[in-house]
């Protein structure tokens, strides 16, 4: 499996640029469509699990086409796609380290940090800057309250900084819910610790089974956490120890690849396996299933990733796989931009004026908007300034990280 549609020249040329400053141990520099697909199909829970929470889908024609009760599992777990989203991230870290490096404890922190900066900053940045603009001229999604009280303009600065600085998750831990639009950061919180720490202790821990029985430890303490915190959904959700078990399934599946070199039979068989585990675990549902849910999200989702760059290069001819694919590769936009068009929308067309009628194609039409809106953030912001700024760390360092 290889590029799920085709990217823009420009771009292959700035990775081509990129390598030979930055050299990788392999010459598989190819992305994974089976990864974009799962991020494609992972991000679209997200979007219609917010877009149900303001707009009830549920409660729509879309229960007249499919059974009411898989129309409801489908919507209501959609954090379930965040827990995927860790899986991956945890994945493709390590499995990008291990060919970039050779092995894990051999990582760069200076390119390894340089190129995390690069890629996350920026975007988040934009979608900042547009949401305290909105909150500061007093539009109503875009103000920070609690409990229906306006916090003081002033809270922005808490509210940015704890984004900015990684414990956003911490910050709703103690504040609850308090804006609609920067709630949803609470999963990069979560992923930038990761980022953080985790090459920080590659290097300390230097051998791989050190390695593995950190990512066992959180393994173990991620179920444990959750069900002591079962009845908060600010803790069992969003907490740290809550969510590190995924990310470190992400990091095995990895390792083991790596170990074992699955291919073949054998990883077609563990794929449609985990698919199977994926489905049924997401229509079992979360509730009732938060301690071992999660865990067994994370294991079917870290299942599916083996031999995830294994296959041949070749392009996605299906319109859906690659309509999917593309909502993958812009997953972190639309994660960021989704819900600055969720609120415009959600001002403009209040909930109880929204006609039963009418809620599929205001879907569609908040698909459409995330997507174009998405889609323009990241060729003309998120994606130059990547590649401005590689090059900026890579003669920074003279061409050596």
């Amino acid at each position: 499996m290889g590029y799920c549609g085709a990217r823009p020249a420009r771009a292959l040329a700035a990775g081509r640029e990129i390598e030979v400053m930055f050299p990788m141990k392999s010459r598989s520099t190819a992305r994974s469509a089976r990864v974009d697909f799962l991020r494609g199909l992972s991000i679209f829970a997200v979007l219609i699990l917010h877009f149900s929470l303001t707009y009830d889908l549920i409660d729509s024609p879309l229960s007249m086409i499919l059974p009411a009760r898989a129309v409801r599992a489908a919507i209501v777990n959609g954090n379930y796609g965040v827990t995927v989203f860790f899986v991956i991230s945890g994945f493709l870290i390590s499995s990008n380290n291990l060919r970039r490096y050779g092995r894990l404890s051999q990582v760069s922190l200076r390119q390894f940090y340089a190129f995390r900066f690069s890629r996350i900053v920026p975007p988040l940045v934009l979608a900042l800057v547009v949401i305290v603009a909105l909150g500061l001229l007093g539009v109503p999604s875009f103000v920070n309250e609690i409990d229906g009280h306006r916090l003081p303009p002033s809270y922005f600065v808490i509210a940015v900084l704890s984004v900015l600085t990684f414990w956003h998750n911490a910050l709703m831990e103690t504040a609850g819910y308090f804006n609609y639009c920067l709630n949803i950061y609470w999963s990069l919180s979560v992923e930038e610790v990761f980022y953080l720490t985790f090459p920080i202790a590659c290097v300390m821990l230097k051998r791989n089974r050190y390695i593995v029985g950190l990512c066992a430890l959180a393994i173990v303490a991620g179920p444990v956490y959750r069900g002591a915190h079962r009845e908060d959904e600010l803790y069992f959700m969003y907490g740290y120890a809550a969510c590190f078990d995924a990310i470190a399934f992400g990091c095995l599946a990895a390792l083991l690849y790596e170990k074992l070199r699955v291919g073949g039979m054998a990883s077609r068989l563990i794929r449609y396996a985990a698919g199977v585990g994926l489905a049924a675990t997401y229509f079992a549902g979360i509730d009732g299933h938060e301690a071992l849910g999660f865990s067994a999200m994370a294991l079917f989702g870290a299942a599916s990733l083996i031999d995830a760059f294994g296959g041949p290069d070749e392009k996605s001819r299906a319109a859906p796989m690659r309509l999917v694919c593309w909502f993958g590769r812009h997953s972190y936009e639309l994660y960021l931009f989704h819900i600055i068009v969720l609120a415009g929308m959600r001002d403009l067309v209040p909930k109880e004026t929204l006609h039963y009628a009418y809620k599929l194609p205001y879907f569609a039409l908040f698909l459409l908007s995330s997507a174009l809106v998405a889609g323009a953030a990241a060729r003309f912001f998120a994606e130059p300034i990547n590649a401005g700024l590689r090059r900026l760390w890579a003669r920074s360092g003279n061409g050596a990280a």
